[in-house]
């Protein structure tokens, strides 16, 4: 005889699941280009970059928005294997995003730039940790699909 297991078992639609991680990435591409502009040119900064290289930077501007968005993907990629594999697939997902957030955090306190950057760089990459978190999670719970799974006694 076969019934229904009360326990359904995950299932991702992956579409919606990577669509949004992309708009998330872009978002958080944004995020960090907005971020470096308004500490550069509002407070006279020196974000990732010495003042001599002007409000919109180097190379590290369009480093620092492409780090960005590769965390959202890789954020993405994260929450899609956590879902097929783990039990809570969203705890754990809070906590690797949260301590990565807490790293990203305290990275810049280990170079010799200037305090005002290093604190505001910090504040950066936590907006940019709660935007990458909650849109991912936010996408991840909309794109997990429950099957319910066959028993048999």
């Amino acid at each position: 005889m076969t019934g229904m297991d009360p326990t359904p078992r995950p299932a991702v639609n992956a579409g919606k699941l990577w669509a949004g991680g992309a708009a998330t990435a872009v978002v958080a591409a944004l995020i960090a280009i907005a971020g470096i502009l308004f500490g550069r040119g509002l407070f006279d900064i020196d974000v990732l970059a010495p003042k001599g290289h002007g409000t919109w930077g180097d190379a590290s501007t369009g480093w620092y928005a492409l780090g960005a968005g590769g965390a959202a993907l890789a954020a993405t990629g994260l929450a899609h294997v956590l879902i097929l594999t783990t039990p809570r697939p969203m705890r754990f997902f809070g906590w690797v995003v949260g301590l990565s957030t807490v790293v990203a955090m305290l990275a810049p306190f280990v170079t010799d730039a200037s305090l005002g950057a290093r604190m505001y760089t910090a504040g950066l990459n936590f907006v940019l940790g709660v935007a990458i978190g909650s849109l991912v999670a936010g996408v991840a719970r909309t794109a997990t699909i429950l099957i319910p799974t066959a028993r048999r006694y």
